[in-house]
């Protein structure tokens, strides 16, 4: 499956099982003269080091950045068990990237440096101003429970730069996420991407979650491990299962995705969504949860429309799209699969140029949150 290079992307798929097969697909629809950078998102049914082996063979000397995935948006729409990558002209962009090796001890200083480098690389290429003109990615090892940590110090260090991001996945074993840099793929690590840019640009995040009136308040909570032990002064598990009328042993993902938590911030909600029940019935979270905090219980409300409706006004200012990089929450697309809603949901994808991957969890400005579609637009060049 191959896009034609337009206007500073091309975009590519491949669905082998072998990983040498993988790589020679993707280099046969990506590889062109002026091709600068590469960005994947992989099943982790991969054999992970043998994919890493097989694109550093296939794409020496292009700079390659990636992470595993809960689900893969492809130029086809959804995928699964497959690779998805977008080819970027280093004519239209200049990409510097970074490792955080080890975000449990990722600082402040250390996130300034890295930012100063980052932004150096990018001037020296003389493409476009950095300020108006950049937005970051970052790509998290999803089950590290130090995003917020690693997310506060870089959204200091990036001032005024536009950043977004998702948490990698594991095809919903919870078990192993990776990300890719530097020839291999690393676990309780982070890769930071920064875009430069002389096209147009908006980064933006959105969900179709709507606000119910109960409300439960964190009474006894672990915020390191993100678990809740009580919620209301009661088990936690028990007090969310009486709250939406389910009995505790049918507790699963489908209906966490169904009935969602979230906390209200400005005047904003944004979902706290659960991870699994424990045994002494506390609830673990892929977001932070601390002491005090009112939980609002939330109900889905029309995605799909939600979507269209985020689409619009992104064409509205942006012009026709070149590119749309998502991360999807991996919670949503469950809800669609549930719904029977993946054929529309998919059309609606290819038709906005979305490449991306099913998340853990993403990132928006500094924020760690869940249940949200959130990324970056590119318009094409020449508009007006």
């Amino acid at each position: 499956m191959q896009q034609e290079l337009t206007e500073g992307v091309v975009t590519a798929m491949s669905g082998a099982r072998d990983v040498e097969l993988v790589a020679q697909e993707l280099a046969r629809q990506l590889i062109h003269p002026h091709l600068g950078f590469m960005l994947f998102f992989c099943s982790a049914e991969y054999d992970l080091q043998g994919l890493g082996e097989a694109l550093e063979q296939h794409f020496g000397g292009i700079s390659l950045i990636g992470c595993t995935s809960a689900g893969e948006i492809t130029p086809q729409g959804y995928g699964r068990g497959c690779v998805s990558a977008v080819g970027f002209d280093h004519r239209s962009f200049s990409i510097a990237s970074g490792l955080i090796d080890e975000m449990e001890r990722f600082s402040l200083i250390d996130a300034q440096q890295l930012v100063e480098r980052l932004v150096g690389d990018c001037r020296n290429n003389e493409l476009a101003p950095i300020k108006g003109h950049s937005f970051a990615l970052t790509l998290l090892d999803g089950l590290s429970s130090r995003e917020e940590v690693v997310l506060g110090a870089l959204s200091a260090a990036f001032g005024s730069i536009p950043h977004f991001g998702g948490s990698a996945g594991d095809d919903n074993h919870l078990t192993h996420t990776h990300v890719y840099y530097g020839g291999q793929f690393h676990t309780g690590a982070a890769v930071v991407v920064l875009f430069n840019t002389w096209l147009d640009f908006e980064v933006f995040s959105t969900h179709h979650i709507e606000p119910c009136d109960d409300k439960l308040v964190v009474t006894q909570a672990d915020s390191a491990s993100r678990k809740v032990y009580e919620l209301n002064a009661a088990p936690a598990a028990l007090e969310y299962a009486h709250l939406i009328g389910v009995a505790l042993e049918d507790l699963d993902m489908q209906v966490f995705a169904a009935h969602p938590l979230a906390v209200r911030i400005g005047g904003q909600y944004y979902v706290r969504s659960i991870q699994r029940v424990n045994e002494d019935l506390s609830l673990s979270f892929y977001c932070a949860v601390e002491n005090g905090i009112v939980l609002t219980a939330m109900r889905p409300g029309p995605l799909l429309a939600n979507l269209q409706a985020v689409f619009d006004g992104l064409r509205q200012r942006l012009g026709p799209l070149l590119l749309t990089i998502g991360c999807d929450c991996f919670l949503r697309r469950m809800e669609i699969e549930g719904a029977d809603g993946v054929e529309s949901v998919a059309d609606f994808l290819r038709s906005q140029q979305v490449i991306g991957f099913n998340t853990y969890g993403e990132q928006f400005n500094g924020m760690h949150i869940n249940q949200t579609f959130t990324g970056v637009a590119i318009g094409r060049p020449g508009r007006g």
